[in-house]
């Protein structure tokens, strides 16, 4: 028989009368596949409001609350609206199963979707300022940068880099076989395509093997990512992006599980990525920024 997966799930969310409810649960025991799709939606019914009361979590701005707020009162309105039409369009003599459907037209689960999709909204706000605003621990500015930024603005490409770099693990890195036409063909695109006067610095004398080099997006901008692996530890990496702003020295920081040296010159921003596992991130960021290593594919 037709299981009316409307019905059955205002039935699990309590919201049927007692009638209503006398009716599903007939239908429940006659029909195996209203039995199993209950048990389906009562599983997938879980108490987040209780997981979410112990937890420490940072305060919804008041723009996105006002915009969900307006959002609720829209839907609530639409509901209203439409509540009443199909009220008008009851035929005379319906059962409780279909005045239960024609009254419920929003209790879809493409509407549940679509309140999925509002919550997704809110956790990425919550989510991006975080990582507009992380928790950075000990920033050091080198001696005499200009223009350095403020302890704890950590910007948003860093930290998605940083992210992205967590990723990685020696055994990974360790498996590509660098090649070094196809590094060179990238590098040219980089420059040409992507418009970043980007070096890829040679870090052999310093124990850094040269892996890869990739073009990244973030936020539809160009990002350079350049991978290395040290004789020891996990891969390293040196990251590039745009940024139409004043230069300033070397920061070193903690990002997550990472350590991040970032630096700004010629418009182009730089951050070193790796963890702290024997690499000294700011002194190898200074030989970088001062120009004081060799270069590969600048043939290309």
């Amino acid at each position: 028989m037709s299981v009316d997966s409307t019905l059955l799930l205002a039935y699990v969310d309590g919201l049927l009368s007692p009638s209503e409810c006398e009716e599903v649960e007939g239908q429940i025991a006659r029909s195996p596949e209203a039995a199993a799709s209950v048990a389906d939606l009562q599983a997938s019914k879980l108490p987040y409001q209780q997981a979410f009361a112990s937890q420490k979590l940072p305060p919804v701005p008041d723009s996105l609350r006002l915009a969900i707020a307006a959002m609720a009162r829209a839907h609530e309105k639409t509901a209203s609206d439409t509540a009443a039409a199909n009220d008008r369009a009851l035929p005379d003599g319906a059962s409780a199963t279909e005045a239960a459907s024609i009254r419920s037209p929003l209790r879809t689960p493409l509407f549940r979707l679509g309140l999925a999709f509002v919550a997704g909204v809110a956790c990425c706000a919550i989510g991006l300022s975080l990582v507009q605003d992380p928790v950075v621990t000990g920033a050091k500015l080198a001696a005499g940068s200009p223009a350095a930024p403020a302890l704890g603005t950590t910007a948003p490409w860093v930290s998605a880099a940083a992210g992205y770099q967590q990723l990685y693990s020696r055994v990974t890195v360790d498996q590509v076989v660098a090649d070094a036409g196809t590094a060179a063909k990238t590098a040219a695109a980089i420059r040409h395509e992507d418009g970043l006067a980007v070096r890829i610095p040679d870090l052999g004398a310093d124990g850094l093997t040269f892996k890869r080099v990739q073009r990244l997006r973030f936020h539809d901008q160009p990002l350079v990512q350049i991978v290395y692996l040290p004789v020891h530890g996990e891969p390293v990496a040196l990251c590039v992006m745009k940024e139409a702003k004043a230069d300033h020295g070397i920061v070193t920081e903690r990002v997550g599980s990472m350590d991040v040296a970032t630096w700004r010159s010629g418009e182009l921003a730089y951050a070193l990525i790796g963890k702290p596992d024997g690499i000294d991130l700011n002194a190898l960021a200074r030989r970088i920024s001062a120009n004081g290593v060799a270069h590969l594919f600048d043939d290309a």
